[in-house]
């Protein structure tokens, strides 16, 4: 059995600081949504969605193609030291475009399509495969502020058991093809209970939001840009990536 991950104690203050605050951000940000504040959104609002559907097929296969191969996805867990408390190593992997406006070169350029999909998404912020593995449970757990919604794009989904996600009382699954927008300020819990290897490409992109809304979602995701849960994650996968050249593997 394994043990229970434990969550990085000595993280640094600005962070532990700015967990303990995001609730009046969050609370601020609500009050000047241009979309509804619910757990899971209409995709109708976000007419930019259709043009991932189109091109599902062409994101899929790079997904299959670059991000499933080897170890070019890397454990969140190993990425990101504050996600450790809820993603144990193998479970959860992750492939990088972009994260908090941090472009990852080279894995754009292994991923033309992909690529131009997602920078045609207004205020786009990440663009990641997000893998998860047959069995895995991820705990409940919730996003870094209410000025980000999160969008998911079906790319691989098991069909020999129930793959699901819980969005605050909501439970969702995703299709091959099919867009899901959801708030990850909500508590969500996912369950992986098939056989098989859930792939979504993830992107995080800017609520809209009216004045002074928009102001303080601004603000907040400049220091989040700015602190360690960033760039601690951005030069692991840099570190990562070598690693994996030099390797060969």
């Amino acid at each position: 059995m394994q043990s229970p991950l434990e969550p990085e104690r000595s993280r640094p203050l600005a962070i532990r600081i700015g967990k303990r605050l995001r609730g009046v951000f969050d609370r601020l940000i609500a009050t000047f949504s241009l979309v509804t504040n619910d757990p899971v959104l209409d995709m109708r609002d976000f007419a930019w969605t259709a043009a991932l559907r189109e091109n599902w097929r062409a994101i899929r296969d790079e997904a299959l193609g670059v991000a499933l191969q080897g170890d070019a996805a890397p454990s969140l867990a190993v990425i990101s030291p504050d996600h450790r408390a809820i993603a144990r190593v193998g479970q959860w992997k992750s492939f990088f475009l972009s994260g908090y406006g941090c472009a990852i070169d080279e894995n754009i350029a292994r991923c033309p399509a992909t690529a131009t999909a997602v920078a045609r998404i207004p205020g786009l912020n990440t663009a990641v495969f997000s893998i998860l593995a047959p069995g895995a449970h991820i705990p409940d757990h919730r996003g870094v502020t209410k000025g980000l919604l999160t969008c998911h794009l079906g790319l691989i989904v098991p069909r020999d058991g129930d793959v699901r996600m819980r969005i605050g009382d909501r439970i969702v699954r995703w299709a091959e093809g099919e867009t899901l927008v959801f708030d990850d300020t909500y508590s969500h819990e996912v369950w992986n209970d098939t056989s098989g290897t859930r792939v979504v490409l993830l992107i995080q992109f800017a609520r809209p939001l009216r004045r002074p809304g928009r102001i303080v979602a601004d603000l907040v995701l400049r220091l989040v840009r700015r602190s360690a849960f960033v760039q601690e994650a951005r030069d692991n996968i840099l570190i990562w990536n070598e690693t994996i050249k030099k390797t060969g593997v």
